[in-house]
Formats: structure tokens, C-alpha cells, sequence
């Protein structure tokens, strides 16, 4: 979701630098602080609301904080907090594998710290943001393609651990993955029904398959009762169809 761009100055008055530390953990956190991280950041916070330091040096020592590697970076897979982190302070997707890979080795190199540090040295950084902009989710006035907007529109729609913690949208969109719920699933593996119970229509007498079948004939009730009563609900749909298939 994009945000109308944030600006502080040295001269930004103490509303003006509340409304901007909102939006940064809007943005970085995707949600305002709860109670007990507000102490881990407080320090942070009173350097940033007495203009001690600006957005750029808050943006790295938040990232670097326990805060925002436990919200994003030690219960993820490494791609998934790269994509997350392009999302949080460059404010796009992930372009292409190339870039995945890039940012995969910087990561395996110099840590989440680094990864971080190198997004907001970065000369992309300086010309969306400089020194003094909050970052948000941005459109871009040219895509390198059709995919990298996709990624990006939907990227900055989504709150965190609606997809997961492990699959990038890059990877998930390519393999055809519904992701929404947090577990990724193929559409065609929506409409799968369990395995049949190996054997197990071996073990059912005529009249029960008969019945499975639709066939008018005369079963006793409380035999029919009892039959289904012995099967769950994913068995009873696994043997009808490998019955009537």
C-alpha cells in the first residue's frame, strides 16, 4: 500500500517527527511497536524525536535491532528476508534470480546487519529517498518487466506472514503457487481428495458398495449406520471416488 512521502528535517517540528516514526515502523515493522518492544526502542526512539539522529541512521539501527531480526529474519528462510527487506527500505520487490542471488551472497557474507547497511548505502536508496525521506511502497516510472510490477504490486499488499515465512513472491508466482494462507498450495491440489485406504474395499460387503454406487437396493439401517459410523469423512470421500472412478 503506498503512503503519501514523509520528509523530516533538522527544523521538522516534534508532530511532524511523531507522524514520520509512525510511518517508518508502518513501513519497517509493518505495524507499531508492541508494549515491550517500545522499551527495546526507546533510546532509538527519544535519539530520533530530539533530532539527534535522522532517517537513515534510525532505519539501520532498527533493522540491526533484535526487534526487527525477530519479526523478519531468524524464523524466515534467507530469500524471504531479502525479499522482505527490498520491501521494507527500498520499497519494492525482488527484480529478477539475478538480484536474489546477489543479495543471497551479501547476506551469507556480511550478515542481516550488512544486508541492511548495504540496501541503505545503496545509490537506489539515495535517489528514491535521500537523506531525509521516509521510505514507502513506490511505483516506479518503468519496470524492467510485467513480472518485476507484479511482484511489486503485490508485495507492498501484503502483510507479514500472509505468504509464509520460506517463498519469495518470485519463486511462488513462477511454480503457479496459491500462497495466500501462508501455506503454499498448487490450485489443481485444491480439488484433491485423500488416497483410498489401501485394501480396504476388499473389506466391504456388496451391499455397501452398492449403495456407494447409488443402486436401489434394500440395506438393513442400522447394518448402513453402523458402516458409515466406521469411516471419517476424508475416508468415505477417498473410497466413493476410487469406487465410482
Amino acid at each position: 500500500m503506498q503512503h503519501t512521502p514523509i520528509s523530516i528535517h533538522p527544523n521538522s517540528s516534534q508532530t511532524e517527527r511523531e507522524a514520520a516514526l509512525q510511518q517508518i515502523y508502518r513501513q519497517v515493522l509493518e505495524r507499531q511497536p508492541y508494549s515491550y518492544e517500545r522499551r527495546i526502542l526507546g533510546r532509538l526512539e527519544k535519539d530520533f524525536l530530539a533530532n539527534r539522529i535522522g532517517v537513515r541512521r534510525f532505519l539501520r539501527e532498527l533493522g540491526q535491532s533484535e526487534v526487527y531480526l525477530n519479526a523478519f529474519y531468524f524464523n524466515t528462510s534467507n530469500y524471504k528476508f531479502i525479499e522482505r527487506c527490498l520491501k521494507h527500505f527500498l520499497g519494492r520487490a525482488l527484480l529478477n534470480h539475478e538480484e536474489m542471488q546477489h543479495y543471497g551472497n551479501v547476506l551469507a557474507r556480511q550478515g542481516a546487519a550488512g544486508l541492511i547497511s548495504t540496501l541503505l548505502d545503496s545509490e537506489e536508496y539515495r535517489k528514491a529517498f535521500g537523506g531525509f525521506t521516509v521510505p514507502h511502497a513506490r511505483a516506479q516510472s518503468c519496470y524492467e518487466s510485467p513480472k518485476a510490477y507484479l511482484e511489486t504490486h503485490v508485495l507492498n499488499r501484503e502483510y507479514v506472514g500472509r505468504r509464509g515465512n520460506a517463498v519469495p513472491t518470485l519463486i511462488w508466482h513462477e511454480l503457479g503457487l496459491n500462497c495466500d494462507t501462508g501455506v503454499c498450495r498448487h490450485p489443481e491440489a485444491d480439488e484433491a481428495l485423500e488416497p483410498p485406504l489401501p485394501g480396504i474395499a476388499d473389506h466391504l460387503p456388496d451391499s455397501f458398495l452398492a449403495l456407494l454406487r447409488g443402486d436401489n437396493q434394500e440395506l438393513d439401517t442400522a447394518t448402513v449406520r453402523e458402516l458409515v459410523a466406521s469411516l471419517s469423512p476424508q475416508q468415505r470421500k477417498a473410497l466413493q471416488r476410487a469406487i465410482l472412478s
